[in-house]
C-alpha cells in the first residue's frame, strides 16, 4: 500500500490547497516569506487541475481539508483551537470542522443501527432525529428511549470511513518515509513513529466499543470532580459502529455569544478547563485526548460536560512525575532543575551540556512570565522550542505526543474563553499539589508501601527463589578468568537484594 502511487495523493493535497484558495490563506496565517511563498506556489500551480473542488460555499481552508478527507479534517480541528497561531479569522473558519460537517442521510443512519444492533430504530426509540452534529468520523442523533422516555445521543460511524481513513494514513506513511530519506536531520523526530502512533489512536476511535469503555473509565475517575460531568453509556444499545449515551444539554464551549448571554463566567470556565485537564493527566494518568470546543458543552450552572471519548491518553506514573516536575520547574522559573530533569529522564543525550541546556530553556520560559496571553506569540515560542530540541539532539517522545498535542488544544480552548489567561498561574496550584504528593517523603513512603504489597503477592515463591539463587551462588558456571571476580560480586549482590527485600516486606507489613 505504501508505494509510489501515494505521490499522486500528496500532489493532489497541494493541488487542492491551491485550487480552493487555501494555500494563500494558510501561508498568510503562518506569515510565510515572499521567497518561500513563490517557490511553493510555483511547484504546486501546474498541478492545480488535479485538486479537489470541494464545497464552494465553505471558506477556503475548511473547504480544502473537508475535500481531502478525515485525517486532514483532524488536523484542521487542532488548528481551530489556536487563534494565536493561525489568527482569529482562520480559527473561526476551521471551527466548522469540529461538528458541523455535511451529514450522511437518515436512511443510512437507520440502516447502520439495524446492522450493528440487530434492532429496528422504531422498536427501541420513540423518536430519532435528523443529525444534530456531524464530525469527521461520525455523526450524532438525538433520540428518546421508548421504554423510559429518557433522551439519549446515538453516535454512528460514517459508512466506509475505515477505508477512507486508511487511504489517508497510507499517504502519510509514504510522506514520512520520503522526508526521512531526503532529510536525515528529521530522523530524530521519528516521523514514522509519529504516524504509527497517530494511526493507532485514530483506528481506536473507529471502534465505538473502545470509546464506550473509555467513557466508563473516565466517568469513574472523575465522578468527584466538581463542575465536570461525563454522560452515562447505554451498553445494551452500543456496539462497534454505534454508541448510545445519555443526552448532554448545554451551550457549546465555542459559542462565546451564547455563553455571555447566559451570564456565565468565561474566565472561571477557562480556568476550570485547564485545571481539570491537568488533574486528569497528572492525578489519574488518563485524560481526554480531544478536548476541543466541539467536544465540550457548558451547563447553565457552569458545569463542563465532556463527550466524544474516541481519543483518550494514558501515561504511567513515572512519566507523570517527570512531566509535573518539568512544569513545576517552569512555574518556579528554576530552569536548571528543568534541564536536570530532562537529562535524568533521558530526554536529552548525556553528552550534552546541562548548563547550556538550562540557558536555552530560560530563553523559552522567561518571555512567558509577567505577560498577558495576548502578548505571547505561541507560534514563535513553538518555533524556538523546535530549534532548542534540534540543537540538543532531543528525539520525539512518541508516548508524549498525545499529551503535548492535547495540552496545546486545551490551552487554545481556555484562551478562546479568556484571551488574557495566564496558563502558568492557573496551572500552578494543580502542579504544586501533585508534586507535593508525588515527590518527597510522603511519596517515598507510598512507593515503599506499594512495593511491599507486590512482594507480598510473591511471598509463597520467595523460598524457592532464594533456594535457586543460593544453589547458583554455590555452583556458578565457570566464567572466563577476567570475569570471575565480577561474577562473585554479582551473586553476592543478588543475595543481598533478596535479604533486603524480605526485611523491607516484614518491616512495612
Amino acid at each position: 500500500m505504501r508505494g509510489p502511487h501515494n505521490i499522486i495523493r500528496l500532489i493532489r493535497t497541494g493541488a487542492t490547497l491551491e485550487r480552493t484558495g487555501a494555500m494563500r490563506v494558510i501561508m498568510d496565517a503562518f506569515e510565510v516569506g515572499p521567497l518561500l511563498r513563490g517557490v511553493v506556489r510555483g511547484v504546486v500551480w501546474p498541478f492545480k487541475w488535479l485538486g479537489y473542488k470541494g464545497d464552494v460555499t465553505m471558506p477556503p481552508a475548511p473547504r480544502a481539508l473537508t475535500a481531502l478527507g478525515p485525517a486532514y479534517i483532524k488536523f484542521g480541528q487542532v488548528l481551530s483551537t489556536r487563534p494565536d497561531v493561525v489568527g482569529n479569522e482562520m480559527a473561526t473558519q476551521l471551527r466548522v470542522l469540529q461538528d458541523k460537517l455535511p451529514p450522511f442521510s437518515l436512511a443510512e443512519a437507520r440502516a447502520e443501527v439495524r446492522r450493528e444492533l440487530g434492532v429496528e430504530v422504531e422498536d427501541v426509540f420513540s423518536s430519532f432525529s435528523d443529525p444534530v452534529a456531524a464530525a469527521s468520523l461520525a455523526q450524532v442523533h438525538k433520540a428518546t428511549l421508548a421504554a423510559t422516555g429518557e433522551d439519549v445521543a446515538v453516535k454512528i460511524l460514517r459508512p466506509g470511513i475505515e477505508r477512507a481513513f486508511r487511504r489517508d494514513i497510507d499517504a502519510f506513511y509514504f510522506a514520512a518515509r520520503f522526508v526521512e530519506v531526503l532529510s536525515p536531520a528529521s530522523r530524530r523526530l521519528k516521523p514514522m513513529d509519529v504516524i504509527t502512533h497517530f494511526e493507532g489512536v485514530v483506528m481506536g476511535e473507529l471502534d465505538l466499543r473502545l470509546e464506550s469503555s473509555a467513557a466508563a473509565e473516565f466517568a469513574a475517575n472523575t465522578e468527584n470532580d466538581a463542575g465536570f460531568h461525563v454522560p452515562r453509556i447505554r451498553w445494551d444499545l452500543s456496539g462497534r459502529r454505534v454508541m448510545t449515551l445519555d443526552w448532554a444539554e448545554g451551550i457549546g464551549a465555542g459559542d462565546i455569544d451564547a455563553l455571555d448571554a447566559a451570564g456565565l463566567d468565561r474566565k472561571a470556565i477557562a480556568d476550570r478547563v485547564l485545571t481539570l485537564f491537568l488533574n486528569h493527566a497528572l492525578r489519574d494518568g488518563f485524560f481526554h485526548g480531544d478536548m476541543h470546543q466541539g467536544n465540550l458543552k457548558i451547563r447553565a450552572d457552569g458545569t463542563i460536560i465532556a463527550y466524544d471519548f474516541g481519543i483518550m491518553g494514558r501515561i504511567d506514573s513515572y512519566t507523570r512525575r517527570v512531566y509535573a516536575e518539568i512544569l513545576f520547574g517552569f512555574i518556579r522559573q528554576d530552569y536548571q532543575r528543568v534541564a536536570e530533569v530532562h537529562f535524568e529522564a533521558g530526554y536529552v543525550p548525556a553528552d550534552k551540556d546541562v548548563d547550556e541546556f538550562a540557558r536555552a530553556l530560560r530563553a523559552v520560559g522567561e518571555p512567558i512570565f509577567g505577560m498577558d496571553a495576548s502578548r505571547i506569540s505561541m507560534a514563535r515560542l513553538l518555533s524556538y522550542l523546535f530549534e532548542v530540541t534540534e540543537r540538543f539532539g532531543m528525539e520525539t517522545r512518541t508516548e508524549l505526543i498525545l499529551l503535548q498535542r492535547t495540552m496545546v488544544v486545551v490551552e487554545g480552548v481556555a484562551r478562546t474563553l479568556d484571551p488574557n489567561m495566564n496558563i502558568w498561574q492557573s496551572a500552578k496550584p494543580v502542579v504544586t499539589d501533585y508534586v507535593s504528593k508525588s515527590i518527597g517523603p510522603r511519596a517515598l513512603l507510598d512507593d515503599l508501601r506499594r512495593t511491599a504489597i507486590i512482594l507480598a503477592r510473591f511471598g509463597p515463591q520467595l523460598p524457592r527463589l532464594a533456594e535457586e539463587a543460593l544453589i547458583r551462588l554455590n555452583n556458578p558456571p565457570p566464567p572466563p578468568r577476567p570475569q570471575r571476580r565480577i561474577a562473585r560480586i554479582s551473586w553476592a549482590a543478588l543475595g543481598a537484594t533478596i535479604v533486603g527485600l524480605l526485611w523491607l516486606a516484614e518491616s512495612i507489613l
